[in-house]
């Protein structure tokens, strides 16, 4: 047999081979595209969502950590905050009323002034805390009503003036000339109002 006849044998066996070899390849390729390549995909999320939940877990750790210096704090602040004496310290909302009703009359005595009239309103609850209100109603000059603010307003417990409304007091008529000679005195209405902490039921 000849030389160029063995060579046509062997071809077809040749390609047999490298198509085999070929097919070999392109399975292991469809392998990994198929298997591998999502499983590595799939490591990689996990992987990203671990190292989120360490450092999820390191935050709480250390929020956790701060807890006790918190709590602390929150206890100093709130201690502080009673020792300043913003809220009425009474039993009931009468008393806190009551108080509050005396202690603006005599800083309307001793500043010179009048007190007409003084009227506890219903109490209105906010949460926690119960808003204690006074209609007061007085008379005055411009510095008796500013000696009243101030003192009102730096008060302890807190008090606050609500809607105020100020008018001038019609003057007195000059017996002798006929006239209505100008006053400097001023009808004062203003609401008071101060905060107690809730009573438990």
């Amino acid at each position: 047999m000849s030389k160029a006849k063995k060579l046509d044998l062997r071809t077809p066996a040749l390609s047999q081979r490298w198509l085999a070899v070929g097919l070999l390849i392109a399975v292991v390729l469809v392998i990994i595209l198929v298997v591998i390549v999502p499983v590595v995909n799939k490591e990689m999320e996990l992987h990203d969502a671990k190292n989120n939940l360490v450092f999820r877990l390191q935050q709480y750790e250390r929020i956790l950590a701060k807890k006790d210096a918190v709590i602390a704090s929150m206890d100093t602040i709130k201690q502080q905050h009673e020792e300043q004496g913003y809220f009425n310290s009474q039993n009931t909302d009468a008393l806190a009323s009551a108080e509050m009703q005396e202690f603006i009359k005599k800083a309307i005595v001793d500043a010179g002034g009048q007190l007409s009239s003084t009227q506890a309103l219903p109490v209105s609850n906010k949460g926690k805390f119960s808003r204690i209100t006074v209609r007061v109603r007085m008379t005055g000059n411009s510095e008796v009503l500013r000696a009243v603010l101030y003192k009102i307003e730096t008060a302890t417990p807190l008090i606050i003036i609500d809607q105020i409304d100020i008018r001038p007091m019609r003057g007195k008529r000059n017996r002798t000339t006929r006239q209505i000679e100008s006053s400097n005195e001023l009808n004062v209405n203003f609401q008071a109002v101060s905060f107690m902490r809730k009573q438990p039921e």
